[in-house]
């Protein structure tokens, strides 16, 4: 009788730890990828909204562009915070990783900015019109000036536009394609230029207050929040989304960034 109720007991302990698993892997943090500086700064903000919904955080900064892919990819990361969608779909297309989007979160916008006018409509005939010689942030800034209605491009030009691919031009603006770095530095003998946040910032300019146009908020080059695509569909998924999509965050990066940084939902 003894060995018997021993027995139960045994088989008892068993069955609970074995339905207990689940519940302990459910526990553990989620990792979520991003690069150091502002992606990390708002996951941090996100990670306490998400915490107060049961969703656990772990931030793991990278230096780099290609790992946190690689990583998630591989079963190290549960999510990523740090690319657009045309940077995904390029790493997708030459590496095959299963990976996808499932929300927008925040825009870095190239700004166009200009030490000569105080508005595009003052640029005048022929104006030296400063962009990035790299086929990625060329084409992106074309789109912009396609966008404020200074030129026209051939619609089939997409993402990677060029000069060549200019079909209006009313202005007749002369396009002088630098190195992205080196566009701040060459302000004072162009017209104007579009210069990325980064080096915007890194030149003493402030995007939300000393350029005369920027990129929209929901432009192609968006950022966006990235899962395994067997993942997309799972509950922490949306909670984590909800979390991102918050008004605690929005005003975060209202206030934090001043506009060098916008929000996309």
């Amino acid at each position: 009788m003894l060995k018997r109720k021993l027995l139960k007991s045994t088989v008892a302990i068993a069955l609970g730890a074995a339905f207990a698993l689940p519940a302990l892997a459910q526990d553990k943090p989620y990792k979520i990828g991003v690069t150091a500086g502002p992606h990390a700064q708002i996951m941090e903000q996100v990670k306490r909204v998400a915490e107060k919904d049961g969703v656990k955080i772990q931030i793991v900064e990278f230096s780099d562009y290609v790992q946190p892919n690689a990583a998630l990819a591989a079963g190290d990361l549960d999510a990523n915070s740090y690319q657009h969608k045309p940077y995904l779909d390029q790493q997708v297309k030459d590496r095959g990783y299963k990976l996808t989007s499932v929300a927008f979160t925040v825009n870095f916008p190239i700004g166009l900015y200009s030490k000569k006018v105080k508005s595009l409509d003052e640029l005048k005939e022929g104006a030296r019109f400063g962009i990035p010689n790299d086929p990625t942030n060329g084409g992106r800034v074309l789109l912009v000036l396609q966008e404020k209605g200074l030129i026209k491009l051939r619609p089939e030009a997409g993402l990677k536009a060029t000069p060549l691919d200019v079909i209006s031009n009313p202005k007749k603006l002369r396009f002088v394609e630098l190195d992205a770095a080196q566009l701040a530095r060459a302000l004072d003998d162009l017209d104007a230029a579009a210069i990325n946040t980064n080096y915007a910032l890194s030149a003493g300019l402030q995007p939300g207050k000393d350029s005369i146009a920027q990129e929209g908020a929901k432009s192609p080059y968006v950022n966006i929040l990235v899962v395994r695509e067997q993942d997309k569909d799972k509950p922490w998924v949306a909670k984590l989304v909800a979390a991102y999509h918050s008004d605690a965050v929005r005003q975060f990066v209202k206030t934090e960034f001043k506009g060098a940084v916008l929000t996309s939902w």
